[in-house]
């Protein structure tokens, strides 16, 4: 699965950003609030807009403060994964959980240095887990490799049957790095400049689907 991120699109263009990229699985939304990470992108209002806009399927990514108080309203709007992070809340589960309620899928994002093991029991509770390979704030960053470590650890747990999620990966993702990713299990990536920074955004979503999916079935 391939997931553009708009944070790396033409924001004054983002219904045409949408529609150069007909053929992703996801279209990321990098939501950011000056709080949580030292940058400020857009909120609420931008995402129901778009949600008018596109058929694929929104994948939230709130890189906020209270995302018991502020990712809900992501579901209610109609957004399909709505991701926070485990850094921003001490009840990550009940989070979860009205996120679900709301009816979307309910995603758990962890920083590059955040370790994955005090997490693994309640991503039972979870659709997505949502591994940074930057640190979350800016596009356009180096790939961080050590990261895909937790990638492997929820891997091997989905496939021994003890987890039900998809493991997404967000940062960096290029032609690349996406081998590496999809060698460590990787399901979903997010990729902005790798997209939206080439000529024909829809034909390099494909590329990269391709690349990952020689690795993933080797």
């Amino acid at each position: 699965m391939i997931a553009p991120s708009i944070l790396s699109a033409d924001f004054a263009h983002l219904a045409d950003e949408a529609r150069a990229v007909a053929g992703a699985d996801w279209l990321h939304v990098d939501v950011m609030d000056a709080h949580f990470v030292p940058n400020l992108t857009l909120g609420l209002p931008v995402v129901e807009s778009l949600l008018k806009a596109t058929d694929i399927p929104l994948d939230c990514h709130l890189m906020i403060e209270d995302p018991a108080r502020w990712a809900p309203p992501y579901a209610e709007a109609g957004a399909y994964n709505v991701t926070f992070h485990a850094e921003a809340t001490d009840d990550p589960v009940a989070v979860a959980r009205d996120i679900r309620a709301a009816g979307a899928k309910a995603g758990l994002s962890v920083k590059p240095n955040t370790p994955i093991e005090p997490y693994l029991e309640i991503l039972r509770s979870f659709d997505t887990l949502l591994v940074m390979s930057v640190e979350p704030g800016f596009g356009g960053q180096s790939f961080i490799a050590h990261v895909l470590e937790k990638a492997r650890i929820v891997r091997n747990l989905v496939d021994a049957g003890e987890l039900r999620l998809l493991v997404e990966i967000d940062g960096g993702i290029n032609t690349d790095t996406i081998e590496a990713a999809a060698e460590a299990g990787i399901d979903c990536f997010v990729a902005g400049s790798a997209v939206y920074n080439t000529a024909d955004p829809g034909a390099a979503v494909e590329a990269l689907r391709r690349q990952a999916a020689a690795l993933r079935t080797v």
